[in-house]
């Protein structure tokens, strides 16, 4: 037995992003059918644009962000697409991989 067994395959993607930009990713992940996510606030790191404090400054907007979703393939294709159009004017980065889910019927 291996540790796949009853387990279903989809996609992770991850984006790290402005505060300001968690509002056009969520919208991308309505619009190409993405059940929900997971985000989380005031993420720290450094990275191209140099070291981000993890904290919130003033509000959730003048932070980093990382949203985390799990889609079938069908769905992650359209969805990566538009992250990468977002990312191609605006800081961030996105992590994309297989993972393998326990309830895929929460993720179609």
């Amino acid at each position: 037995m291996t540790f796949r067994e009853g387990l279903t395959r989809m996609m992770k993607i991850e984006i790290v992003i402005h505060g300001d930009d968690v509002g056009a990713v969520r919208e991308l992940l309505g619009a190409t059918g993405a059940s929900g996510f997971t985000l989380v606030s005031g993420v720290g790191g450094l990275g191209h644009d140099g070291y981000h404090q993890g904290s919130l400054l003033f509000n959730e907007h003048d932070a980093q962000a990382l949203l985390i979703a799990v889609a079938p393939e069908d769905r992650a294709v359209p969805l990566i697409a538009g992250i990468r159009e977002l990312l191609a004017e605006r800081p961030g980065v996105m992590f994309v991989s297989e993972t393998w889910v326990s309830r895929p019927e929460y993720f179609r």
